[in-house]
């Protein structure tokens, strides 16, 4: 009788962790196509051409990833201390204020990269990319509320 509670209980454990591995699994593809998605749209909006295309995804994607560490870094800080249960007033200045340096932190990612693509693109794609990305998440945004 033991030993089957025992074969159950780890059949259920490890059905579990296969269902978990599949999910985050499944949310990484996600994410992958929706930056493609994001990256075709944009390569369209802007009418690059192969050659620009090739020498400006690995920086957009390099400064994709800057911003969103930015960003992760301080949702982190955030979490642990809204997760604790004694919270000096220092911390949450800290918290709060790397919370509000994070918009500042994504400009200066943003104007760093914007110098490199100034050698890539042209006056009119640079002034297209940052039109695309806002048209791309407001129809994403779109699409979502429906």
């Amino acid at each position: 009788m033991r030993t089957n509670f025992k074969i159950a209980l780890f059949l259920l454990i490890l059905t579990a962790c296969v269902c978990s591995a599949q999910a985050q699994e499944r949310k990484r593809q996600w994410t992958k196509e929706m930056l493609d998605y994001k990256h075709e749209f944009i390569v369209k909006e802007t009418g690059m051409t192969q050659a620009q295309r090739d020498k400006f995804m690995p920086l957009y994607e390099a400064m994709e990833k800057e911003i969103y560490n930015a960003n992760h870094k301080a949702r982190q800080h955030a979490r642990k201390v809204g997760a604790a249960n004694k919270v000096s007033d220092e911390e949450y200045a800290k918290a709060a204020k790397a919370m509000a340096e994070v918009k500042s932190k994504e400009g200066e990612i943003e104007t760093r990269y914007f110098n490199q693509f100034s050698k890539i693109l042209s006056k009119k794609q640079l002034f297209l990319l940052k039109q695309a990305e806002i048209k791309f998440y407001r129809q994403m945004t779109e699409k979502k509320k429906k």
